[in-house]
């Protein structure tokens, strides 16, 4: 089955294809010469994800799925969530992200956080969703050089090391956006 992964972050399309079977031919924006920017206007990880799924199928007429992630900090009532990749405003970019976040952070004991990834499957006229989660803190200082986006500062629960310091094999059986995958997988496998 081809199936396209609306997105154009290199990095989770790498993340992606290695957890996908082989009976999954993936496709990237670029495969199918979608270079459009899907602007995310949501306000939930949802609706983001629907709204880019919705524009591949709609304009390409491919199977696709979109996910949207967000980072959710409980001493500050889920942010920045949604707005996670632009949290620090224009340019947006990971370190800019971090120092902020690690900044409205510094006088906060409770430093609880999660990753949360939703996906948005269309296939035919059909349309599932799937949800990951990924407990754990954010930590006080960088550590790790692997991964992308908040990993470096991402202790997950019962680990002693960031999403940075892990091997992306490590990483995906217990990362949001694994989860999500890996039910995406089942029920694909399904299908």
């Amino acid at each position: 089955m081809k199936l396209v992964f609306a997105t154009n972050n290199l990095n989770k399309l790498a993340e992606v294809q290695k957890m996908l079977p082989s009976s999954i031919e993936l496709l990237s924006l670029n495969d199918i010469n979608c270079f459009d920017e899907v602007e995310e206007t949501e306000i939930t990880l949802e609706g983001n994800a629907k709204l880019k799924a919705n524009y591949i199928s709609q304009k390409f007429g491919y199977n696709c799925f979109a996910d949207d992630t967000g980072l959710e900090v409980e001493s500050l009532d889920g942010k920045p969530g949604v707005y996670s990749a632009r949290f620090a405003g224009e340019p947006s970019n990971s370190e800019n992200n971090m120092q902020k976040l690690m900044c409205e952070l510094e006088h906060k004991t409770n430093r609880k956080a999660q990753f949360r990834t939703a996906i948005c499957l269309n296939i035919g006229e059909n349309q599932y969703l799937f949800e990951g989660v990924c407990k754990g803190e954010i930590l006080t200082k960088k550590q790790g050089k692997k991964g992308f986006g908040y990993d470096p500062i991402f202790e997950p629960e019962g680990y002693k090391i960031s999403f940075a310091e892990m091997s992306s094999l490590e990483k995906n059986k217990i990362s949001h956006r694994g989860i999500a995958i890996q039910k995406l997988v089942e029920f694909l496998n399904k299908y």
